[in-house]
């Protein structure tokens, strides 16, 4: 999978570093997404846990290029969204 990432025009490092989460995290979720939604303007949230145990909300657009998506931004699930999640999964 062909992944691009949203740079941050201040530093030009992908924005997901200003939330403490790295490009295998992300890639981590997008291989296994525990959920994959419609987000708003045909983006996309996937949620899911990564191979350190973090569970990230991924928020991302389907590129036109087959296989290929871009990365807005992804952050830790904390607190009550976290429980709701691993409520869902339950079920």
């Amino acid at each position: 999978m062909n992944i691009r990432y949203y740079l941050d025009p201040e530093n030009g490092l992908p924005h997901i570093y200003q939330h403490n989460v790295s490009e295998q995290e992300v890639e981590d979720v997008l291989k296994r997404p525990g959920e994959d939604r419609p987000g708003k303007t045909d983006s996309r949230i996937a949620l899911g846990r990564t191979q350190e145990g973090r569970y990230l909300r991924v928020i991302y657009v389907p590129d036109p290029e087959p296989n290929s998506v871009f990365i807005i931004t992804a952050y830790e699930l904390k607190g009550k969204p976290l429980k709701a999640y691993k409520k869902r999964k339950k079920k």
